[in-house]
């Protein structure tokens, strides 16, 4: 599983110019589900994104996180980011699940983030959004779990 996390001051998604989610301050997370993607992708991914230390405390270090913040969690679903560019200039994306079944990756991802305690709010599985963002910092994650079966392949 893969996430690009970006810390943010508001987000919003819009699809067919109705907007259908959008935070205040907190975390916009792309993310994009592999073929080898499980529970324990989900549940630690989940469990980052609530925890992840990149807003400041009093002395500017980044130690806290969303709940210590106030901040939510926007999260769209973005199977681009399982395109790889080996060759040529078109993206490959046999890497990345398919569609029927991300669909029910990224609902029971949503599942797991609710579980955490932290307002959420989400794009729409395979609508073409538009994804609006103000980038505080700019702050910007990676983030990549490999599914367990991964030495396998």
């Amino acid at each position: 599983m893969r996430a690009v996390v970006q810390r943010v001051r508001s987000a919003w998604v819009r699809v067919d110019g109705r907007e259908v989610a959008a935070i205040g301050m907190g975390l916009l997370a792309l993310v994009g589900f592999g073929q080898r993607d499980g529970p324990a992708e989900l549940d630690w991914m989940a469990a980052r994104l609530a925890r992840l230390r990149v807003f400041e405390d009093e002395t500017g270090r980044m130690a806290r996180d969303l709940g210590a913040v106030g901040g939510a969690l926007l999260v769209v679903p973005q199977f681009t980011l399982y395109g790889a560019m080996q060759k040529g200039f078109r993206p490959d994306f046999t890497a990345a699940l398919d569609k029927a079944t991300a669909r029910l990756r990224f609902q029971e991802f949503l599942e797991r983030v609710a579980a955490q305690g932290v307002p959420w709010a989400a794009g729409e599985f395979g609508a073409e959004m538009e994804v609006g963002l103000v980038n505080w910092g700019p702050v910007t994650i990676w983030l990549e779990r490999e599914g367990e079966d991964a030495d396998a392949h």
